[in-house]
C-alpha cells in the first residue's frame, strides 16, 4: 500500500506567509521560504503555496518564493491561485514548484486542464474542488451557460436537486456553480488532471474535522489521488480523513502553523492507528 501524505498549506500574499479566517483579518507568520524549510525539517512529504494575490502584476513575487524555497527545500511544492494561461504554468514550473493546483480556470474553461495536461503531463496538473452541501435551495446558483456541449452537460446540477449532495463553490464558499462536485472530480480526472485536492466549504476552518461522506465518495469516484482537505483539527481528524475518507493525502493549515501538532506527531499517531507513512 502506497504511503499516505501529510501536506502543510502556506497562504502566501505579496511574497509572505499570512494567517487569517477566509483571507480575512490577515496577519503577518513570517517567511515563506523559511516556513518551507521548517516543514521539510518537520519531515512534510509536500507542501502547497496558495498565492491569494495572484494578480498579473504580482506573479513575480510568488515566482521569486517559489524559485528560493526549491533551491532550499526537496519536497514536492504545488502553487495555486490565479493560473489562467499555460504560461503560468511554465512559469511556476520553470520557477522549480512540481505541480499546480487550478480552481475557477478549471470552472470557466474545462478543456484548459486537457490543454495543460497535454503540454505538462497530468502528474503536475492538480484541480482544486471546493465543494459545498445543498439540497432543494439552489435558487441563488449561477448556471454554466458555457457547459454547451453534450459531453459537459452530465456535471450540471437542477435547480432542485430532490436530495443532499455536493456543488462547487468559488469566491471562498459565497458563490454557488450548478455544478454537480463528484461529477465535476471524474470529469476532471476523464480529461486529463492528475490529482483532485478536495475542500469541504462548510468544514473549512471549523476545526471539526474533514467532511468524511464528501471525501469517501469523491475517493471512491475517482482513480487519481484525492487530497483531503477542509476541517482538520486534531489528529484523529487526519487519521479519519485517510482511513475513513480514504483520501491519499491530508492537508492541513492552523494546527501546523500555530504548532498545536508537529508533522513528526501527526505521523506517529497516523502510524500507531496502522496508516502507512514515511517516517
Amino acid at each position: 500500500m502506497l504511503a499516505k501524505r501529510i501536506i502543510p498549506c502556506l497562504d502566501v500574499k505579496d511574497g509572505r506567509v499570512v494567517k487569517g479566517v477566509s483571507f480575512i483579518n490577515l496577519r503577518d507568520a513570517g517567511d515563506p521560504v523559511e516556513n518551507a524549510k521548517y516543514y521539510d525539517e518537520q519531515g512534510a512529504d509536500e507542501l502547497i503555496f496558495l498565492d491569494i494575490t495572484a494578480s498579473h502584476e504580482k506573479r513575480k513575487i510568488i515566482l521569486d518564493v517559489v524559485m528560493k524555497t526549491a533551491e532550499d527545500v526537496f519536497m514536492p511544492l504545488t502553487v495555486g491561485g490565479g493560473i489562467k494561461t499555460l504560461d503560468d504554468i511554465r512559469d511556476l514550473l520553470n520557477a522549480g514548484c512540481d505541480k499546480v493546483s487550478i480552481n475557477t480556470t478549471a470552472v470557466k474553461d474545462p478543456y484548459f486542464i486537457s490543454r495543460a495536461a497535454g503540454k505538462f503531463g497530468s502528474q503536475c496538473i492538480v484541480v482544486a474542488i471546493d465543494a459545498k452541501r445543498v439540497n432543494n435551495n439552489m435558487s441563488d446558483a449561477t448556471g454554466e451557460d458555457w457547459f454547451t456541449e453534450t459531453a459537459l452537460k452530465d456535471v450540471i446540477l437542477p435547480l432542485a436537486t430532490g436530495e443532499l449532495t455536493w456543488a462547487i463553490s468559488t469566491h471562498g464558499g459565497r458563490k454557488m456553480k450548478l455544478i454537480d462536485a463528484v461529477k465535476w472530480a471524474k470529469k476532471m480526472e476523464e480529461l486529463g488532471a492528475g490529482e483532485i485536492m478536495l475542500t469541504s466549504m462548510d468544514r473549512d476552518g471549523t476545526k471539526d474535522g474533514y467532511d468524511i461522506e464528501l471525501t469517501q465518495t469523491i475517493s471512491e469516484t475517482v482513480s487519481i489521488p484525492v487530497i483531503a482537505s477542509g476541517g482538520a483539527g486534531t489528529l484523529e481528524h487526519l487519521y479519519e480523513g485517510l482511513a475513513l475518507g480514504k483520501a491519499d493525502a491530508a492537508l492541513a493549515a492552523s494546527i501546523f502553523h500555530f504548532r498545536e501538532y508537529t508533522i513528526k506527531e501527526a505521523k506517529e499517531y497516523l502510524k500507531s492507528r496502522g496508516v502507512p507513512v514515511r517516517l
